[in-house]
């Protein structure tokens, strides 16, 4: 039977087992032999990562083909207005080495489950923050960050919350669970930010 692991990543651990000096790896969580991420995440990234020691799991979660809808929630400077989402929304963002495919963008309230991040974000009292629940279905390289920037609102935190069915629910950051079963209740619900 395959295995198949959620783990909550902190903010500046390594998507990989080995790596360099002074940086912390999946090594340091997870004591299970064989298993591999599908899909990476940032260092400066949180959340949601899902290891198996299947590659064909491996491949299904990871590969945009399969259309696995994963879920960030983005903390962005500035107040995110309709017109930057509705550009998230429709696709044809030119960041370079490609143009995005529509996904789903809306205003959320800062999720209650969110936990502090060590070390903080930095804050300006003059520039207000705000909350964006962004969903993908394909996934390139610092895409979320990139795709708000091109809209005009940098990312100032990045969680991913969740994979297709399985979610971060009760899950600390650093922590994992061994699953089979995915769960399905919801992430949050749209609301107003401070903005």
């Amino acid at each position: 039977m395959s295995k198949l692991i959620l783990f909550n990543k902190p903010f500046g651990v390594l998507c990989q087992f080995t790596g360099e000096a002074g940086k912390q790896t999946l090594a340091e969580f997870i004591p299970v032999p064989g298993v591999y991420a599908a899909g990476r995440l940032d260092a400066d990234s949180e959340g949601l990562l899902v290891l198996t020691d299947d590659g064909l799991l491996q491949k299904r979660i990871a590969d945009p083909q399969h259309k696995l809808p994963k879920t960030y929630v983005v903390q962005v400077e500035g107040c995110a207005d309709e017109v930057a989402l509705a550009r998230l929304r429709a696709g044809g963002l030119d960041l370079g080495d490609f143009v995005t495919k529509p996904c789903e963008a809306r205003l959320i309230d800062e999720p209650a489950w969110l936990w502090p991040r060590h070390p903080p974000i930095r804050e300006r009292k003059s520039i207000p923050t705000s909350w964006v629940e962004i969903v993908l279905r394909e996934g390139k390289n610092r895409q979320v960050r990139r795709m708000t920037a091109k809209v005009g609102f940098p990312t100032l935190r990045l969680i991913r919350a969740r994979i297709g069915e399985w979610t971060l629910e009760g899950l600390s950051p650093g922590n994992w669970q061994e699953t089979s079963a995915p769960t399905s209740k919801p992430l949050s619900r749209g609301g107003r930010n401070s903005c």
